[in-house]
C-alpha cells in the first residue's frame, strides 16, 4: 500500500508540475512583451524592410507599450541577418524581418550556407515588391530594348545590382540571349543600392519600386519595366514585362517575419495576430505599403511554411536550369 501510494503521490506531483508548467507558459505568452524586442533586418538603414519595421515599431509601442529595436544586418547575400536570426534566444524578444531570396534561393546557391534553415520558424507573410528595372536617368533610355542596345556599344562599362538571385539569373539569360554586356555587382543593402544607381557607379537596379519612387517622380531614375508583371498605382505608364514582348523571370519577392526556432507557439501566435492586425488596417497598409509599391500578404505561420516549402521546389529547379553551382 505505501509503495502504491507514493506512486500515486509522486503522479499527482508530476500531473501537478505538468499544469503549472502549461500555465505558466500561458502565462508569458499573456504577458509578452514585458521588455523591448529586438527586430533583425536583412537591409542596411533606409531600405524597405528597414522602413517597414520602424512604421510598425511606432504600432507596437502604442499598442504592446513596448520598443521594436531595429537591427540592420545586411550583407551577404542576406545570410549575415539571417544567421544572426538562427542564432538568437527563442524567448519571442528578437523578432526578424527576412526575404524570400535568403530563404528560398540561398539554400542552393551556396555550398555552405552559414546558417540552418530549419533554425528559423515562419511566423506570417508580410508583404509582396513590386520589383522595377531602373537605370540612372543620365543614361537617357527608355525601354530595355535601349538598355540592351546601349550596352552593346559601351561593352564591359554597364553595371548593375539586385538582390534578388532570380532576377540576377534573368539578367543572366537575357545577356546570353540578346547579346546584351553588362556585369552584377554585390548588394548591401536597399540604401547603398540607391545610392550606387544614384551616383552612376552602378547605373542599373532590379529593385522593389518603393526604393525609388521619390527618384522616379524627380526624374533622376528611369523605371523600364516592372518585373514581375503588377502595375504600380503610382506609375500606371510603365509597362510590365509582357507588354514589352519579354517573359518574365521565376520569381516571388516577398519579406516574411520569422523567429528562432523554439520561440513558445503561443508568443508566435500573437505575433502573428498582431502583425496581421497592423498590416491590414487601412490607414497603414496605405501609408506604409501601398505607397511604398508593396502588397500584404498576411497569413498564418502553416500556410507560410507550405508557401515556402513550395517555392523551394521552384527555386531548385531554376538554378539547376541555370546551370549554377553553390559556391
Amino acid at each position: 500500500m505505501t509503495f502504491a501510494g507514493g506512486v500515486a503521490v509522486r503522479v499527482r506531483f508530476g500531473c501537478a508540475l505538468l499544469a503549472a508548467m502549461i500555465a505558466g507558459g500561458a502565462a508569458s505568452a499573456e504577458d509578452y512583451p514585458a521588455r523591448p524586442i529586438r527586430v533583425i533586418t536583412t537591409t542596411s538603414v533606409g531600405g524597405l524592410s528597414d522602413i517597414f519595421a520602424r512604421a510598425v515599431g511606432d504600432q507596437l509601442q502604442r499598442d504592446w507599450h513596448q520598443p521594436l529595436i531595429v537591427e540592420n544586418r545586411p550583407g551577404g547575400s542576406q545570410n549575415v541577418g539571417v544567421r544572426a536570426c538562427t542564432e538568437a534566444a527563442p524567448d519571442g524578444y528578437t523578432i526578424c524581418v527576412l526575404n524570400a531570396d535568403a530563404m528560398v534561393y540561398n539554400p542552393f546557391l551556396f555550398k555552405n550556407l552559414p546558417f540552418d534553415p530549419g533554425k528559423v520558424v515562419p511566423v506570417t507573410n508580410l508583404y509582396h515588391l513590386i520589383q522595377t528595372l531602373v537605370v540612372n536617368g543620365a543614361l537617357d533610355v527608355r525601354s530595355l530594348d535601349q538598355l540592351i542596345a546601349l550596352s552593346k556599344q559601351k561593352p564591359g562599362t554597364l553595371s548593375y545590382l539586385t538582390a534578388s538571385p532570380p532576377l540576377a539569373l534573368y539578367m543572366d539569360k537575357l545577356k546570353a540571349e540578346k547579346g546584351a554586356d553588362w556585369v552584377r555587382v554585390p548588394f548591401r543593402g536597399g540604401g547603398e543600392a540607391v545610392n550606387a544607381i544614384m551616383n552612376g557607379s552602378t547605373p542599373i537596379g532590379l529593385i522593389g519600386i518603393g526604393n525609388v519612387i521619390g527618384h522616379l517622380q524627380s526624374g533622376s531614375m528611369t523605371a523600364l519595366v516592372m518585373l514581375n508583371n503588377i502595375h504600380s498605382p503610382q506609375f500606371p505608364a510603365i509597362p510590365t514585362l509582357e507588354e514589352t514582348g519579354y517573359h518574365g523571370p521565376a520569381s516571388a519577392t516577398w519579406y516574411g517575419l520569422f523567429v528562432p526556432a523554439g520561440t513558445p507557439r503561443p508568443i508566435i501566435d500573437k505575433l502573428a495576430a498582431e502583425f496581421g492586425k497592423i498590416v491590414t488596417e487601412p490607414a497603414f497598409r496605405d501609408k506604409n505599403l501601398y505607397a511604398r509599391g508593396l502588397v500584404p500578404a498576411i497569413n498564418t505561420p502553416e500556410e507560410f511554411a507550405a508557401e515556402i516549402r513550395k517555392e523551394r521546389i521552384v527555386a531548385e529547379q531554376v538554378v539547376k536550369e541555370a546551370g549554377l553551382e553553390p559556391q
